[in-house]
């Protein structure tokens, strides 16, 4: 019961995040095509101050091991979606085609699955978190951006990725990282506030795609929830039986488990602005996979800890 008081609780405070987003344009306080500047505002400084930060962590050796399988794992289950997304949809070629994948392969992990994880397997738990997290970035900034933008040279990939800021915070939050270095206040304390903006931002941008649309619609969009089934049951389902397949078990291969069992990331609304993708679509997806989350996430949970 807790645990589902908790999923519920994190689901709220997103909806009215949203809803602030969808009663700012609806009364004018702001304006639809505003959306452009704050995606710009998320994507160039919020996302990286929010990475840099995550990696500001004790480091332990005792769990090195598992931490090292977390990474290992992470991987697994984030190609295991991509690879089932890619051929579920190998013959479809409308415009919603980038957003549905990106939407399957890519959860909303650090938001609805760090406040699971918490009261599920406390520090040591969100230690494995952030190793699904570091992996879920690299690959949502490469392989995730590759969907979403069109392009299919790496070359042309690289070289986006090489303009914008989230490349170089990695390797400064990896650097921070394995060689413990110490940051001053004077620094930790604006990255600190600086990453705290993500969700808000995410869930605004969502709220006011929401208002440009027909929030009915939503629901009633067979596509929708196709997605929905994809990114919520049948993932999460395939990548449990592998684990259980290749013998993982422990705490860490729940972490990771849980994680993917999220619903589709806040992000991928902004990337639907950003590059000109279905924005009624994407912003759906984000809703309805959230909401299913509520009772979802907490079945997992349930789950994962009495099989694995």
């Amino acid at each position: 019961m807790e645990l589902a008081l908790i999923t519920a609780q994190q689901v709220a405070v997103l909806f009215l995040l949203m809803g602030c987003g969808f009663l700012a344009v609806k009364t004018g306080v702001l304006r639809p095509e505003g959306k452009q500047t704050l995606s710009n505002l998320l994507i160039y400084l919020v996302v990286p101050a929010m990475i840099v930060n995550s990696y500001r962590m004790e480091f332990s050796e005792e769990i090195l091991h598992n931490l090292l399988a977390a990474f290992g794992m992470s991987v697994l289950a984030i190609l295991i979606g991509t690879v089932l997304t890619l051929v579920l949809t190998a013959r479809q070629k409308d415009r919603r085609a980038p957003i549905f994948r990106f939407a399957c392969v890519f959860s909303n992990a650090a938001y609805m699955g760090f406040p699971l994880i918490s009261a599920l397997f406390g520090s040591e738990g969100l230690l494995y978190a952030s190793a699904y997290v570091t992996v879920f970035n690299i690959l949502l900034w490469t392989m995730g951006y590759g969907m979403v933008s069109g392009s299919s040279s790496p070359k042309a990939v690289v070289r986006s990725l090489l303009h914008t800021p989230v490349l170089y915070a990695m390797v400064v939050g990896l650097s921070v990282y394995l060689l413990q270095i110490p940051l001053p206040r004077l620094i930790t304390q604006p990255i600190e506030l600086l990453s705290g903006m993500n969700t808000p931002l995410s869930m605004l941008i969502t709220g006011m795609l929401i208002a440009a649309g027909d929030l009915k619609s939503i629901v009633c969009d067979i596509h929708i929830w196709k997605l929905a089934g994809v990114r919520m049951l049948l993932i999460p389902a395939v990548c449990v039986a592998a684990f259980a397949l290749l013998g993982f078990q422990g705490m860490s291969a729940q972490v990771v488990l849980l994680l993917e069992c999220c619903p589709a990331a806040a992000i991928t609304s902004v990337f639907a602005v950003q590059f000109g993708h279905d924005e009624h679509f994407a912003a759906g997806s984000v809703v309805l996979t959230t909401l299913l989350s509520i009772l979802v996430l907490p079945l997992c949970a349930l789950v994962l800890t009495a099989v694995m």
